[in-house]
């Protein structure tokens, strides 16, 4: 299991900087919460003050008209500030809500972009963490941190304010606890900082274990690896709750603690305040207010807390966000590009030398996995690639889509480096069939044309006829409409490989791959896909991957890769004849199927 890094400080000024970017485009929205805000706040802050108006110059005086007067103008500042708090609670989420949109569409489409290089590299757990708990992390700081908090610091400064104006002694000793305070909190946020941190790592352990371990399901239960895998995840989710269970013993301990010292204040007001009453300095009013003031400083200062509880997940999923958005494991693409719109299908692999680990093999001698690859392909070509397990094919296909860049030689279509053209372009007029299908939730139909309504449903059927597959779709309730469930958890592996067939067809690519992509289908199937590839490679450049030779004998060119090298090459003939790796295969196979019809 992968562990993520501990990175940077509780409070970064620069992730702040880039993450209150994402309000740029909402300041105006953001500007008139912070209005609203002060208004609540002023409003907040002035109710003990009408209680002392009430005490001590309505009640004191018998002023009855007076105390109703303030009443009612009490009550309708609280109904206009109930009006003004709905008003920016619905826009502070508003803001957030849109903010997280764009900073989610942002992570997506990176991701993207990024090559298939990184995804080699990043466990898909950890990539879905980022895009939903911290993202939802953030979500939080947007829509009840970053305007909200100025709801509190505007709370406590209209409090400081009408304290003081009442009476500048009482105020004093009533924040004579502060010190207390600011040192118990210096306390708390230095335990807090890791256990947010541990907590985040956990969660991306949980998701990543879950993925891989849901997606192979079928393996665990065919080798009754269920126990063990129950107890790997027992492990791991322990760790998650002991790391939840360590920061809520912090916050158990904070919040009653600040509760305590509010209550110390109350005692140094009644104290203090109550004694000077007795003596005529200070007004019964007062004291109530002042109590009134204590009561309501202590509910933002532990918002506060509770933003800075906010603040430390949010540090810690912003470092994650902005170190997964700043990763550069993308294609070098030219600023000037070279068009590729009409394709005729001549491809040519000039000198080409490829390794995965670039950077690593740097270091040493590089660890090639294709060494001096040298061919071509004509127009209409079908060109066969053949080798033992781990020689490069596939490798081949991934570098003419141009998955991955190489590191010597040269690709060329047309005589065009695949390098100098935008990779969306060169991928328009490739198909690949690959033996590994992955099919989409949705329906038969979006599964063929993938979402590309410039493609007709007629078109769609004329595909599936072609390969075959029209024999089952015909067959399902829906026909085209049939839904498919994740992954294609209800066709077959034959039936998701006649759709891969179909949606190669359906894009009428004037380059096609077939890497490995009979393998998973039975023998009638396997025949009627070879009469239907007959009429799929007419009039296209096609490769094919395959280990049955017999598919493959009638192909233009069959090219013999051994450890990352060409080795031979020629027609089905012509390698026989060389008594070499080819004919050696060959025979192998040869032999195996007349044991097998023994």
């Amino acid at each position: 299991m992968q562990e993520e890094e501990v990175l940077g400080k509780a409070y970064d000024a620069r992730l702040m900087r880039r993450l209150i970017k994402y309000l740029k485009p909402y300041r105006w929205h953001v500007a008139l919460g912070i209005v609203l805000s002060l208004l609540v706040s002023a409003m907040e802050a002035v109710r003990p003050y009408f209680t002392k108006i009430a005490v001590d110059t309505n009640i004191a005086q018998g002023d009855k008209h007076g105390l109703l007067v303030t009443m009612l103008i009490f009550l309708a500042i609280m109904i206009v500030r109930g009006f003004i708090q709905y008003a920016n609670a619905y826009l502070t989420q508003w803001i957030g809500q849109r903010t997280i949109f764009d900073l989610r569409m942002e992570v997506f489409r990176h991701l993207q972009n990024l090559s298939l290089k990184f995804y080699d590299s990043n466990p898909i757990g950890r990539l879905i963490t980022r895009l939903t708990n911290d993202v939802e992390v953030l979500n939080e700081m947007f829509s009840s941190g970053i305007v909200m908090v100025f709801s509190d610091v505007f709370t406590i400064a209209g409090i400081f304010y009408f304290m003081f104006s009442m009476n500048w002694k009482l105020a004093l000793v009533t924040l004579s606890v502060l010190p207390f305070l600011f040192y118990g909190t210096f306390l708390f946020r230095k335990k807090a900082r890791e256990t947010y941190r541990d907590v985040r790592i956990q969660i991306a352990r949980i998701n990543t274990f879950m993925q891989e371990h849901i997606t192979g399901m079928l393996v665990d239960q065919i080798f009754n690896r269920e126990h063990k895998s129950y107890s790997k995840f027992s492990d791991i989710n322990a760790s998650h709750r002991d790391a939840n269970i360590r920061s809520i013993f912090y916050y158990a301990v904070f919040y009653p603690c600040v509760d305590l010292i509010g209550a110390v204040a109350v005692g140094l007001i009644i104290w203090y305040a109550g004694y000077n009453a007795l003596t005529g300095v200070v007004s019964v009013g007062t004291v109530i207010a002042f109590v009134q003031f204590n009561e309501m400083f202590w509910r933002p200062i532990r918002d506060l807390s509770e933003k800075y509880n906010i603040l430390q997940t949010a540090m810690a999923s912003s470092e994650r966000l902005f170190q997964l958005l700043d990763d550069k494991t993308v294609l070098n693409i030219p600023p000037t590009l070279l068009p590729l719109k009409q394709v005729r299908g001549d491809i040519e692999f000039r000198n080409v030398y490829f390794t995965y680990n670039p950077s690593v093999d740097n270091e040493r001698a590089p660890n090639w996995i294709l060494k001096n690859i040298s061919f071509t392909i004509k127009q209409g070509q079908t060109v066969a690639i053949v080798g033992h397990t781990g020689a490069g094919k596939t490798t081949i296909i991934n570098l003419l889509s141009r998955f991955y860049d190489i590191q010597q030689g040269e690709i060329l279509i047309d005589g065009i480096n695949i390098q100098q053209v935008d990779p969306k372009d060169l991928r328009k007029h490739i198909a690949v069939v690959l033996q590994d299908v992955f099919l989409f939730s949705g329906d038969i139909q979006n599964n063929i044309h993938l979402g590309d309504q410039t493609i007709p449903l007629e078109r769609v059927k004329a595909a599936a006829r072609l390969v075959g597959a029209n024999r089952f779709i015909d067959a399902l309730p829906n026909t085209y409409a049939a839904e498919v469930k994740e992954r294609g958890a209800t066709l077959s592996v034959g039936q998701k490989q006649l759709l891969s067939f179909a949606r190669a067809l359906a894009f009428n690519p004037r380059i096609l791959v077939l890497d490995e992509a009979t393998s998973s289908v039975d023998t009638e199937t396997e025949q009627l896909i070879q009469h239907a590839i007959k009429k799929m490679l007419q009039g296209r450049t096609s490769i094919v991957i395959a280990h049955r030779l017999s598919t493959i004998q009638s192909a233009d060119k069959i090219i013999v890769l051994h450890k990352g090298e060409i080795r031979e090459m020629g027609n089905h003939q012509e390698l026989l004849a060389l008594n070499g790796i080819y004919r050696k295969l060959y025979e192998l196979q040869y032999k195996d199927q007349e044991i097998k019809s023994n």
